[in-house]
């Protein structure tokens, strides 16, 4: 499904929930913050499906995830397996950056 997902899926959800299950802690719950479209020039596959980026918030805590591949589960897309890599703190809380190409 990742293969065919777009931006244009993603972007109906923005601030919406996207909940990850770790063993042995309590769920975490993050925020789809933006999606932006990136240079289209750079398009894969005979459709072209333009790359874009999503942006995460993750919850106000001093502890992070670290960068891998996470299994975020949302009511209506399902399970979605996303590289999540950590970009820096805004007001407490870090954000996280996926690409799509």
């Amino acid at each position: 499904m990742l293969d065919q997902l777009t931006s244009t899926d993603l972007a109906a959800h923005v601030h919406e929930m996207f909940r990850i299950q770790l063993e042995g802690v309590q769920p975490i719950d993050l925020e789809l913050n933006a999606v932006t479209d990136l240079n289209p020039a750079t398009a894969v596959g005979p459709e072209g499906r333009r790359p874009f980026s999503i942006e995460f918030l993750g919850p106000i805590s001093s502890q992070y995830l670290l960068q891998h591949i996470y299994r975020l589960e949302h009511a209506q897309l399902g399970v979605l397996e996303i590289f999540l890599v950590p970009l820096g703190p805004q007001q407490g809380r870090m954000r996280y950056e996926a690409i799509f190409t």
